[in-house]
């Protein structure tokens, strides 16, 4: 009997720690501070989704071809390296750079979150749970995730919170600035120091896995991955899924818009939200593992979808508190239980766990294309009808993915009940 990892919960924790602290700065700061990020660097709705796009047309290619270099190399080495120049960009973002140095900075990310990171931390995972505990060990990445998110995001909120000496809304510019400087440079600091816990102590990953793929040319592994029909019906799942979740962004900016909420209240609104994730990963991912992760991600899609159309519909006002509390945590609900399960789904497709590295990168470079045009096509509509109108056109527009991604979850099920 092989001896079990020493500490395989301590190993999970840190996976968590490590796979939200890598895309606070890119992502994180932006779904708290909305319409502050906005102010502080001086562009439109279409303009910060322009970073967005720059950040997704490189994490494209890094999807493609940072899998296979995770299954070459170890897993803490990839992550140390990722966190540490996500972090040096963090501090060169509270320099306040002009729009251009932005973009490059945003593609910056795109590399030493997804190149780096990204298919490492999911490998990491996947070992971690071994055969019989993918939901499990994907319910506590995603929801841990939410969790440390959370943590980040209120400590942000209250550090903003000290550098603002009087009401929030009589405030300069200026001060808010400078403010949000110290949230940049606390959130930088904080991605330097998981770093470092990642580097020394995230060697003690068991990394026993033997196997062939190891060592074949990347493109015979992605060959083969791609024999797998679930892995299409993967990619359509995590487009779409991923899409909802990128609306996400935008519950704070609907707090401050539509439901009159000031900067701060609002910033609390997205932070609030992210402690759901813990809760719902955990007890999904439990779920997923006593029936089956691809009906978990059905009913996900299904709640976004009823969730989205409320939203588009324009009945959710200030005067509904109640229904839009009600209706963001069904719609949490939905996205993160897609979120967590789509890489649980691997096992349940009989995807070999030694080309995991590969796989993830091949259903990422379909799936994780929202960070190329969501950015752009809901700053686009935010631009051109300012407020509740704009808010509701892409509430439609993610009841169409929604749409779409319970017809492809509903064939995933179908197609992995026939492989059992």
């Amino acid at each position: 009997m092989k001896k079990k990892s020493k500490s395989p919960v301590f190993i999970i924790l840190l996976l968590i720690l490590a796979g939200e602290a890598v895309f606070i700065l890119p992502f994180v700061i932006v779904r708290i501070f909305r319409t502050t990020f906005l102010e502080a660097f001086n562009i439109s709705q279409t303009e910060l989704g322009s970073c967005f796009s720059v950040y997704g047309l490189v994490a494209f290619f890094s999807y493609l071809f940072g899998g296979p270099i995770a299954d070459k190399f170890k897993p803490h080495t990839l992550m140390f390296v990722a966190l540490l120049l996500t972090a040096l960009g963090g501090f060169y973002l509270s320099t306040y750079p002009d729009l251009v140095n932005l973009h490059i900075l945003y593609g910056f990310w795109g590399f030493t979150t997804i190149f780096l990171f990204w298919a490492a931390m999911i490998k990491a995972t996947r070992i971690w749970g071994g055969t019989q505990k993918q939901g499990l060990a994907f319910g506590f990445l995603d929801g841990g995730r939410g969790l440390v998110a959370a943590l980040f995001g209120s400590v942000g909120v209250y550090v903003f919170s000290l550098f603002i000496s009087t009401d929030i809304e009589i405030t300069s510019i200026a001060e808010r600035r400078l403010a949000f400087k110290q949230v940049i440079i606390y959130f930088s600091v904080a991605v330097v120091l998981v770093s470092l816990l990642v580097f020394f102590l995230l060697r003690k990953l068991p990394n026993n896995i033997s196997n062939k793929n190891f060592n074949q040319p990347t493109l015979k592994n992605i060959k083969q991955v791609l024999k797998f029909k679930a892995i299409w019906l993967l990619m359509i799942i995590i487009l779409c899924a991923y899409f909802s979740y990128k609306m996400t962004d935008l519950f704070s900016q609907y707090a401050e818009d539509v439901m009159k909420y000031n900067k701060i209240e609002a910033a609390k609104v997205g932070t609030y939200l992210l402690y759901l994730r813990p809760l719902i990963g955990v007890i999904i991912g439990l779920l997923a593992d006593r029936t089956r992760a691809s009906l978990w991600i059905v009913i996900g899609f299904i709640l976004m979808l009823l969730t989205s159309a409320l939203f588009a519909s324009g009945i959710i006002n200030e005067n509904l508190t109640l229904l839009f509390v009600l209706s963001i945590g069904t719609m949490a609900l939905g996205v993160y239980s897609a979120r967590v399960l789509y890489f649980a789904a691997f096992e349940e497709s009989k995807i070999p766990i030694a080309i995991t590295g590969t796989a993830v990168g091949v259903v990422s470079i379909i799936g994780y294309t929202p960070d190329i045009f969501a950015g752009p096509l809901m700053g686009y509509f935010l631009d051109k009808n300012p407020g509740a109108l704009g808010l509701r056109h892409v509430f439609a527009i993610m009841s169409g993915f929604s749409l779409v991604g319970t017809l492809a979850s509903v064939l995933f099920y179908k197609h992995c009940k026939k492989s059992i």
